[in-house]
């Protein structure tokens, strides 16, 4: 090569290799943009899902919590009273006759409910004919004769007369595991199929409806002995549940009605 135009040659490499060297940066700078663009996209969409799962489980929480305060059941409004001993004056509408039974330990051992009772128990006498005095006596004369335990807090006879013999607020020696929760009520009957008469009916239900008033006690503890034990008592309740199904919708009506009374509705 004629040396007078080598210095040209040079001149054009180095401007080849620094077009090279600005292509190449060019390229690289395109590169880096491209990934800090792929970068901050990733980001930004990574944020975003982040943001909806925060968003969707603030829906879902809120949801949850509404769902769970709509199906938290009110709890009801247990009211006190005073305990009841005699219901003669309390319920002056009814026949009722306070003759308790004298203090003695196989009917009437004086020892006073823990609280105010919680279950009515219904009992039949199994003794067609008797009255409500002739039971209630039968329970008082177990203190000379020592025969057996037994006793109620009331005897509601076939005149729908209403013998209380133990204190409502005193336990009686009638319903097995239930005797120091709840209050024990006798019906007569005239025969040996158990069935009671209207007097005999009509005056349980008002008793009972007024009672369960009083203590604001709910209907499924309006129950016969034989839910406590098992027992063929009252006979003709046991042997006709639709009976004693009717008996507790009267009660319940009679409930109803007394509550209007008593608030003037």
């Amino acid at each position: 090569m004629d040396k007078r135009y080598q210095h040209l040659y040079k001149k054009t490499d180095r401007n080849k290799r620094r077009q090279h060297n600005k292509n190449v940066r060019k390229k690289n700078r395109a590169r880096a943009n491209r990934k800090q663009i792929v970068l901050a996209r990733l980001f930004f969409g990574t944020l975003s899902i982040f943001v909806l799962i925060v968003l969707l489980g603030t829906i879902m929480h809120i949801l949850r919590s509404k769902k769970s305060d709509d199906e938290i059941e009110p709890v009801e409004e247990v009211m006190e009273v005073p305990p009841l001993g005699g219901v003669a004056d309390r319920f002056p509408d009814l026949p009722i006759t306070e003759d308790y039974i004298e203090i003695n330990e196989f009917s009437r051992p004086g020892i006073n409910l823990d609280s105010n009772p919680e279950y009515i128990v219904i009992h039949y006498t199994a003794n067609p004919g008797s009255t409500a005095k002739q039971n209630r006596d039968y329970f008082n004369n177990l203190g000379n004769t020592h025969t057996t335990y037994a006793s109620a807090q009331f005897v509601i006879g076939l005149e729908g007369e209403i013998e209380q013999c133990v204190p409502c607020d005193e336990m009686a020696y009638c319903s097995n595991s239930l005797n120091d929760n709840c209050i024990s009520i006798e019906m007569c009957h005239p025969g040996e199929d158990g069935n009671f008469n209207d007097d005999t009916y009509n005056n349980c239900v008002y008793l009972v409806a007024h009672l369960m008033n009083y203590y604001n006690m709910d209907m499924d503890h309006l129950i016969r002995h034989y839910d406590v034990t098992g027992k063929n008592c009252p006979k003709y309740f046991v042997e006709h549940p639709e009976r004693w199904d009717a008996f507790k919708g009267f009660v319940e009506k009679y409930r109803a009605k007394y509550r209007a009374e008593e608030t003037g509705k």
